[in-house]
């Protein structure tokens, strides 16, 4: 198996819908144009590509990929909800781990509308979440706000009846996440909030408010991934960041055996994802600095906390309260702001990550950087059901003398 290293990576400024004059293949054209730039190659160079999206035609990323080059590669399109843009990630880095190529494009993007994530605000009669929604509707019935912020407002309610879990710990993640996307240009939301103001805001599903929510989001991320030799014969040694491990995993018994909401919005998937990539690494929580994980709503931030293992069960709320991770804290958690401040375009959404806890482990990302970064986790998750958790780790293939 060839060992496999991202040495570039580019995205979009994600931008609130309809805000800007763009179609989804301008957002393609932009984002693989820096990640190619930022690698030093052409794109005649790339063997393979996996495009991601989740509201598109089904070749739309051959459309998009098509206004950066027509060289006939095999490009195959990939939706996994909300974790695509790192499902994206995971094929390019098989295919150069397997040796089917030396280097493939993984590149995610979503052009939203404003009926996106809301839906019609009636019981869908079939959904990909038919399980997931029979677990909350025999618990809390159906409300009325969007399907997605139903789910994680009910898992928050469990657990605050579980755990005693606070709407103040709750929204200390929201907190915490828009204050880190003051230094992130990229970020749809560059604003401070005060606790008492993300509490106050407009109630979407209880306890949730909006500044607790990710955003609908227009956007595009890209990755170039490449092999030891790669990296060797293009002199790209200083710049490579080495994926050390990678997990897919999917919904299984687990996720519906207590009836848990909880359980039923991927805790089991983000568990069984951590400890195979800890496994296959031999690295664990501890060795990890820099964090990007999937705060689709400030509830899911506590919820994978306890999921990767940062704190046990029930002591999410309490971690993110001590400041445990922020800057000055033990480990730093969505420097690029996360879902809710930075945006949440789905198919880009891995992408992004990648790319921010790229330049975290390159010391490029300027006031965001995190000091001393070595080691990073992302994750990335999608209800019905997907999750994706990626180990990088920097300085690990020097030049050769």
């Amino acid at each position: 198996m060839n060992r496999t290293f991202v040495v570039g990576v580019g995205m979009t400024k994600f931008e609130k819908i309809e805000s800007r004059d763009w179609e989804y293949p301008d957002m393609v054209t932009e984002a693989v144009g820096k990640a190619l730039a930022d690698a030093g190659i052409d794109y005649s160079q790339v063997q393979r590509a996996a495009a991601g999206y989740v509201f598109g035609a089904s070749t739309a990323g051959q459309r998009a990929l098509y206004e950066t080059g027509l060289t006939g590669i095999p490009i195959v399109n990939v939706n996994n909800n909300c974790a695509t843009g790192s499902t994206a990630l995971l094929m390019a880095r098989e295919w150069v781990q397997a040796g089917f190529v030396d280097c493939a494009l993984a590149v995610g993007f979503e052009k939203m509308t404003k009926t996106s994530m809301t839906g019609t605000g009636e019981m869908p009669k079939v959904t990909t979440l038919d399980d997931q929604l029979k677990v909350m509707v025999s618990k809390f019935g159906w409300g009325k706000g969007p399907m997605t912020a139903q789910l994680f407002g009910n898992a928050a309610v469990e657990h605050m009846d579980r755990y005693g879990t606070t709407a103040e710990q709750i929204a200390a993640v929201a907190v915490k996440n828009h204050k880190h996307s003051v230094n992130n240009p990229y970020a749809q939301f560059q604003n401070e909030y005060t606790l008492d103001q993300v509490l106050g805001d407009k109630m979407i599903h209880a306890p949730l408010t909006r500044s607790q929510c990710s955003p609908t989001s227009d956007g595009a991320g890209a990755a170039v991934v490449v092999s030891e030799k790669f990296v060797r014969e293009h002199g790209l040694e200083d710049q490579a960041i080495e994926i050390v491990a990678q997990a897919l995993t999917t919904d299984t018994a687990e996720a519906f055996a207590e009836q848990s909401m909880i359980d039923v919005v991927g805790a089991p998937m983000t568990r069984a994802a951590a400890e195979q990539v800890f496994a296959e690494s031999g690295l664990t929580i501890d060795d990890v600095d820099v964090i990007e994980l999937h705060d689709c709503f400030a509830i899911n931030e506590i919820i994978t906390y306890e999921g990767l293992g940062l704190c046990a069960p029930g002591e999410g709320g309490k971690l993110v309260e001590s400041g445990a991770t922020t800057y000055g804290g033990r480990w730093v958690v969505n420097p690029s702001g996360g879902l809710i401040s930075k945006g949440h375009p789905l198919g880009a959404t891995g992408l992004a990550q990648c790319a921010e806890l790229n330049w975290q482990l390159r010391g490029q990302a300027d006031a965001r950087q995190v000091d001393g970064a070595s080691v990073a986790l992302q994750h990335n998750l999608g209800l019905g059901g997907a999750c994706v958790v990626t180990l990088y780790r920097s300085g690990t293939i020097s030049k050769e003398s």
